[in-house]
């Protein structure tokens, strides 16, 4: 199979501004390290504050190659981009063997991805359970908050109706 070029666009959210840009730096660097990437272009633009907040966003544009549509599969699953976008080839083709591979790899991450959600949720109800155990006071269910007097509304003074004669 022909390499595979394309653009990616990556996001980072954090504070302070500083280490956005350095994470940003790092995070292409990781990239360009791996198996199979070839870092081709890269534009990293400044962060800017978000609004009502005391984070920054920041993203950059990078233009790689690839060895393998696998290993466009890895890009997207490890480096997660906003975007991505194949540039060349236009048209490819997957053999069974490949294609059997990348379905084995996905699945092969949505398990675990599973199996961490999974002990987040039973370390949840174990700290859970420890908390209540120490502090049941925390868990009390209170009932709706009570109803507040409502001021009745001031009378609106009321317009005379006056009869008409026949």
């Amino acid at each position: 199979m022909a390499k595979i070029e394309a653009s990616l666009i990556l996001e980072i959210l954090g504070r302070p501004k500083e280490n956005v840009s350095a994470a940003m730096e790092t995070l292409i660097n990781r990239l360009s390290l791996e198996k199979g990437v070839k870092v081709l272009n890269k534009t990293l633009h400044e962060p800017v504050p978000v609004e009502k907040s005391d984070l920054f966003t920041s993203f950059a544009e990078v233009d790689v190659e690839l060895d393998s549509f696998m290993t466009y599969v890895a890009v997207i699953f490890g480096h997660m981009p906003s975007n991505i976008q194949i540039t060349s080839p236009e048209k490819m083709t997957l053999n069974n063997m490949e294609l059997n591979e990348i379905g084995n790899a996905l699945v092969q991450r949505l398990h675990h991805y599973d199996a961490v959600t999974k002990n987040v949720l039973v370390e949840r109800n174990f700290y859970a359970k420890k908390l209540q155990e120490i502090a049941p006071h925390l868990f009390i269910k209170q009932g709706p908050a009570p109803a507040q007097e409502k001021t009745p509304p001031k009378d609106k003074p009321k317009k005379s109706k006056k009869s008409k004669k026949n």
